[in-house]
């Protein structure tokens, strides 16, 4: 895990489909108090879900990763009809010329029609951890010709996103999925400008008729409790889609800054 990062830069490279993809590099130390608390964070357990990891963050096990090998999974057909990711999309009040930022991005699904909400004037940073998933979306990206997507290589511990400059962060299935949901969390609440959202979409654990396997769902208690202890607030969560949540969460900041006498 890094911490402490003592240095930083900001660069851009030129993908051969044309698109720039950011790369944010940190150098790191971490110390032995750190190193203790990052093991104090997670537990390790040789009995667990097929289905994840045997690692546990505030008493959930972390699901696996879906690899680029099920990208076209992402692209069904019928995603839309099950989904409603239209319907998702509006329900974020995307405005244009804000920055958003796709998490788990994949092969730009989602990304497209935030591209579109946000217009030139804007821009939507599509993170992933696979450059096989950030191929796929730029060569989509460049098809579709929409040049106002950045596609950034994060890490399984970082984001890799700018401080203070992204307005909305989207994490559509893939919050349940972080290897280090704390470390990710903290990168991405430094990303934010003071009024920005964080916004959750996953699929109901609270229902046993949502078709997905128990690892890739989650309750809205169990979001709530994880962002707890991050400098979040809740917002609402709006429950206008078949399967889904939609969780909202405010920066904590600009909480405090508004309750400020």
């Amino acid at each position: 895990m890094r911490f402490a990062a003592i240095s930083q830069c900001f660069n851009w490279h030129l993908r051969p489909a044309g698109l720039l993809v950011a790369l944010w590099l940190s150098g790191s130390l971490v110390t032995g108090a750190e190193a203790n608390q990052n093991s104090n964070r997670y537990q390790l357990r040789s009995d667990h879900d097929p289905d994840g990891i045997g690692k546990f963050y505030l008493g959930r096990e972390i699901a696996q990763v879906m690899g680029h090998q099920g990208a076209d999974w992402l692209e069904r057909p019928e995603r839309e009809q099950e989904e409603h990711t239209d319907k998702m999309v509006e329900e974020l009040h995307i405005q244009p010329g804000q920055v958003v930022a796709d998490i788990g991005a994949g092969t730009g699904y989602i990304t497209r029609r935030l591209a579109k909400k946000t217009g030139m004037q804007g821009k939507v940073l599509a993170v992933d951890i696979q450059p096989e998933m950030l191929n796929l979306l730029t060569n989509k990206m460049t098809s579709l010709g929409l040049t106002n997507v950045v596609p950034v290589l994060g890490t399984e511990s970082d984001p890799k996103l700018p401080p203070g400059f992204v307005d909305v962060v989207l994490m559509v299935d893939v919050y349940h999925e972080f290897e280090f949901p704390f470390e990710m969390m903290e990168g991405i609440c430094r990303s934010l400008k003071p009024s920005g959202r964080v916004v959750l979409i996953e699929f109901r654990a609270e229902d046993p008729a949502v078709p997905i396997k128990k690892l890739h769902k989650m309750t809205t208690a169990q979001a709530k409790k994880e962002m707890s202890v991050m400098p979040l607030h809740w917002i609402e969560t709006i429950e206008v889609l078949p399967w889904q949540h939609i969780i909202v969460f405010g920066n904590g900041a600009d909480r405090r800054r508004r309750e400020t006498p």
